[in-house]
């Protein structure tokens, strides 16, 4: 494994405050979420997010915000069809993963991937199209790392990435790893290293000290390095994307 399965650390967190901008459409049967940029309804350049075991929540439905604010039209698919872990259930501790993860594997997963990538490239019109992938998600970054599919991948704090999808990307990759991970170790993100110098691929790590697994979209924002953390790897993902878009 280059990053380990999702473990309790996936289902911790914190909910931020904020109004999405966006709205949910129904696209082949598939909640997602939609939000353009600012006075742009054609957009050349996209976003896709591959959400972590929450889906389509107010956490994400702000980073994708973000995203559009900095000219991306992006998309949230709900990967789960309405089966992601509750906030309530994550809160109270009853989110129980070792039921939930066999129900949502790669022949269930990946569909939604197409045919999310067929609805913003072929009726949204866009012409080169980014992925991002929190925890759950950055295994389809990888997945889909591909010319035709997604231009160029980020994730941050990735889980259940196999190292046979790492070293199978085609496109370039950004990972935003956290100092303290039971999921993306220390011992697998060197042998991530090693893995992606072999791809050929442009490819970067940067590691954020002193946060957990799930700072990047589920961090406690009342913590001034966690909150500054979480900033600093959006802007990461922004960089990246500004160069290889």
């Amino acid at each position: 494994m280059a990053s380990n399965p999702p473990g309790a650390c996936c289902a911790s967190g914190f909910k931020h405050e904020g109004t999405p901008v966006g709205e949910i459409k129904n696209v082949g049967g598939v909640d997602t979420y939609v939000v353009y940029p600012k006075d742009n309804k054609t957009p050349e350049k996209a976003i896709v997010i591959l959400s972590d075991i929450l889906g389509i929540y107010i956490n994400a439905q702000l980073l994708a915000d973000e995203f559009a604010a900095n000219g991306y039209l992006t998309v949230i698919p709900d990967l789960f069809r309405g089966d992601a872990i509750k906030l309530s259930d994550m809160e109270s501790g009853k989110a129980d993963l070792p039921a939930w993860i066999p129900n949502h594997q790669p022949a269930v997963i990946d569909p939604i991937v197409e045919s999310t990538l067929k609805y913003v490239r072929q009726d949204l019109g866009a012409k080169k199209v980014a992925s991002v992938g929190y925890c759950f998600g950055g295994k389809y970054v990888c997945r889909f790392a591909k010319p035709g599919k997604f231009d160029v991948g980020y994730t941050a704090h990735p889980s259940f990435v196999t190292e046979e999808e790492l070293g199978g990307i085609t496109t370039p990759l950004s990972i935003a790893a956290s100092e303290i991970d039971q999921i993306f170790t220390t011992e697998l993100r060197h042998k991530s290293e090693g893995i992606l110098i072999k791809t050929g691929q442009p490819w970067q790590i940067n590691l954020f000290g002193g946060v957990s697994h799930g700072f990047a979209v589920r961090a406690d924002l009342s913590k001034k390095n966690i909150k500054i953390a979480k900033e600093q790897a959006f802007c990461q993902a922004v960089t990246w994307f500004n160069q290889y878009l």
